[in-house]
């Protein structure tokens, strides 16, 4: 039996407040207005130890990256991909990436320049603060004892040299060589390397001999001279490109002596060769291939290698091939390749799809720049990103970028200090008029540089041993 004053008490509320038990009625709202009952939330970030890059787009959080760091933990490979359309910030993300990880004492950076303007490489402003003198790859200045680098190097591994040879010689017929025009090579090769031995063996000497095969290599394979003579005819022809036509003096002698490996930053200047010409593809295999038997060693540090146009590796079979043991060779000895490409379609469509589709596969981080939307699409369906990403990706202002380190995807917009800032503009074609560039002008610019140099070099270079750069 109920106890009287509780009934008297609900009967009482009752009264003034309607039914006791009621039952809540559903809220009809909008997912704009309902997210208000959430609590805000941020994706995680890859750590505080590395580089600083910029800020996460919906956070404001750091954001913080650095390869050699998170190498073992969050990525299988240290290799990065740099996609989007010119005039986004894929160049500025480039200098300052590269000028922030050369505080360290342990790193070291090699750029392919393959873009310029006021006749030199665009990274000839960052070399200049650093006191660094670009390699200059120029065949007309080759000429008059311009920068030399030998493809039969005695750096370079036997088994080295003929790959580079057999590459050089692919990449500018357009296939592969078949087994008799190897032969002719391989014989040649190998009679150059036993007979010269007082001074570094060069490319005249492989299309002599491969113009004059010795009698002993036609009996090794019983066949006639003729017939070896006749195989390697063609070769001769392509290296004889090298040799004394349009890329005379680069290639065709000593390599160049007082090239400083152990210098902070290495620039190749790639700026005087037509970018759309077959020369760049031959001179980027023969620079990586120079590279990898000479720049790398076991001695702990950690190496960046950035390559601009990079297309011109990942849109060619052969040197793809090349640059393919390069990557998974480099990865046991500190190297972090970065290659900067403007479209995906570029290389995904073209001749080198399967060579393309294995170096995609070993960037484990991806960044992309504003994108047109097809191209977006097709960019997202190739790297597999997530829809809400390709969706944004064609509305990204200059500066913000999608970035996908092994699957954590982010938005993030690029921060550049004011030191920074002079050092990575280069538009000044677009900007400057012509009066700017008179000679009194410009030598201030060169005298202001000067003068900089020695506190950047200070405050860059000196005292960095610390795993965070704020």
């Amino acid at each position: 039996m109920r106890d009287p004053l509780s009934v008297l008490t609900e009967a009482f509320t009752s009264f003034l407040f309607g039914k006791v038990e009621t039952t809540r009625l559903p809220v009809r709202t909008s997912t704009g207005q309902a997210q208000a009952v959430y609590l805000p939330t941020a994706a995680p970030g890859l750590g505080d130890s590395g580089v600083i890059i910029g800020r996460e787009v919906y956070s404001g959080k750091g954001y913080i990256y650095d390869p050699f760091q998170l190498y073992g933990q969050q990525l299988p490979a240290p290799h990065w991909l740099v996609l989007g359309e010119s005039g986004n910030g894929k160049s500025a993300l480039e200098k300052t990436y590269v000028l922030r990880q050369l505080r360290f004492k342990d790193r070291q950076v090699v750029v392919l320049d393959a873009q310029g303007e006021d006749g030199v490489g665009e990274w000839n402003l960052i070399a200049q603060e650093l006191g660094i003198t670009p390699i200059r790859l120029d065949p007309m200045a080759a000429l008059d004892h311009g920068i030399r680098l030998n493809p039969l190097d005695p750096a370079i591994t036997t088994t080295g040299q003929l790959a580079l040879l057999r590459t050089i010689i692919e990449v500018a017929m357009g296939h592969g060589l078949d087994e008799r025009s190897g032969f002719a090579l391989k014989v040649a090769h190998a009679y150059v390397n036993e007979t010269i031995v007082e001074r570094q063996p060069v490319l005249t000497d492989i299309v002599e001999q491969l113009r004059h095969p010795e009698p002993e290599s036609a009996e090794a394979m019983n066949v006639a001279i003729d017939d070896v003579r006749a195989w390697g005819l063609d070769v001769a022809l392509v290296l004889d490109r090298l040799v004394d036509g349009d890329l005379r003096g680069m290639f065709d002698g000593p390599t160049t002596v007082g090239i400083d490996l152990d210098a902070p930053l290495i620039v190749f200047d790639l700026s005087h060769i037509d970018r759309n010409s077959i020369a760049m593809p031959i001179l980027m295999a023969i620079v990586g291939v120079w590279l990898e038997h000479t720049w790398i060693r076991p001695d702990r540090k950690k190496r960046i290698f950035l390559v601009e146009e990079a297309w011109h590796i990942i849109n060619s079979p052969f040197v793809a091939q090349l640059f393919q043991r390069l990557l998974k060779f480099g990865r046991r000895l500190g190297l972090s390749f970065v290659a900067v490409v403007h479209h995906l379609s570029d290389v995904v469509d073209g001749a080198a799809a399967r060579e393309a589709a294995a170096i995609l596969k070993m960037a484990s981080t991806r960044t992309i720049y504003a994108q047109k939307a097809d191209e977006a699409r097709s960019t997202g369906r190739v790297l597999g990103l997530p829809r809400w990403a390709v969706e944004i990706i064609p509305t990204l202002t200059p500066g913000i970028a999608v970035w996908d380190v092994n699957g954590n995807v982010q938005v993030v917009k690029h921060l550049i200090t004011e030191t920074e800032r002079p050092l990575v503009f280069t538009d000044r074609a677009m900007t400057e008029s012509s009066a700017d560039f008179n000679d009194d002008a410009l030598r201030a610019a060169e005298l202001e540089a000067e003068e900089r140099a020695a506190a950047f070099m200070e405050q860059h270079l000196g005292d960095a041993s610390e795993s965070t750069v704020a």
